[in-house]
């Protein structure tokens, strides 16, 4: 199975190339971040077309995010469900649409755009650690449920130094601060593993370039978008990709999608068969 996550930036502006893209590469799951419209509009006949289901979840303007998948997704949740942080009211969080979750073949699909968050300074940096913290909340109730988890798309943060093409000239700011990785790595809890650093240890590996100062022709970028899976679907994991090319398009989102491949044959039987193993479909 082929699962991929791109920040389109606009899905009416690049409709044309997410569909090449597709036609090239035949994903079976694509998480779209930055959609940039409402429900209503979203170009759904083109997709439906090549032969795929799509939820949607979206705003005029900003945010919105949706899942493509040539599986139905089955219990499709819009935003925070099951949030119990104590700390947190996921009810500030409904005006924009971040995150949409579902089940397919057996695995919790949860596609994010995480927030900005602008600069350490802003209130918008406060709203997202509340966000992760939110998030991890979520997560922790599916774990709970015994959820095989693959959470993806674009988290606006750089987990190392490695993640940066100048990471002394950016460390501590926005997007590199410990405390957004510390937020990050609670999400995560070690019991989500990033998929691109199973195959890819080195640096010089980017996901998005600024659109200012040839930033992708001098290769000056960042890897902020993610897939994050759990840790028992590690041994099914063949690849992590990421797919420059879209980037070098006319017009061209400032991302690059991000894919994993994963071999699922007999999922049931290597993950569930086991009466000591809680995971349950």
């Amino acid at each position: 199975m082929l699962i991929a996550t791109w920040n389109v930036n606009s899905i009416r502006t690049r409709l044309s190339q997410i569909i090449d893209w597709i036609n090239q590469v035949n994903p079976d799951i694509l998480c779209l971040q930055e959609t940039k419209v409402v429900d209503d509009n979203f170009p759904v006949e083109p997709f439906e077309k090549l032969g795929y289901s799509l939820e949607v979840y979206g705003q005029k303007s900003y945010n919105g995010v949706a899942i493509i998948s040539k599986i139905k997704p089955e219990n499709v949740k819009k935003g925070f469900k099951d949030c119990t942080d104590s700390n947190q009211n996921s009810e500030i969080f409904l005006d924009q649409k971040r995150l949409i979750s579902a089940d397919i073949n057996g695995i919790k699909i949860i596609n994010v755009y995480v927030p900005n968050g602008s600069s350490l300074e802003s209130s918008k940096f406060e709203y997202k650690i509340n966000w992760l913290n939110c998030l991890s909340s979520f997560l922790d109730e599916q774990e709970k449920k015994g959820e095989l988890i693959c959470l993806m798309g674009d988290f606006n943060v750089a987990p190392s130094y490695l993640d940066i093409h100048d990471p002394k000239k950016y460390e501590g700011g926005i997007m590199a601060s410990e405390i957004e990785r510390n937020a990050l790595n609670n999400v995560l809890k070690k019991r989500l593993i990033d998929s691109f650093r199973i195959f890819e240890q080195n640096t010089g590996h980017w996901s998005w370039w600024d659109y200012r100062n040839n930033a992708f022709e001098l290769n000056k970028g960042w890897r902020i978008d993610h897939i994050y899976i759990s840790k028992e679907l590690t041994s099914k994991l063949k690849s992590c990709v990421i797919d420059c090319l879209p980037r070098g398009n006319l017009r061209p989102s400032d991302h690059a999608p991000v894919m994993i491949e994963l071999n699922l044959n007999d999922i049931n039987e290597d993950f569930f068969e086991d009466e000591d193993n809680f995971f349950e479909i």
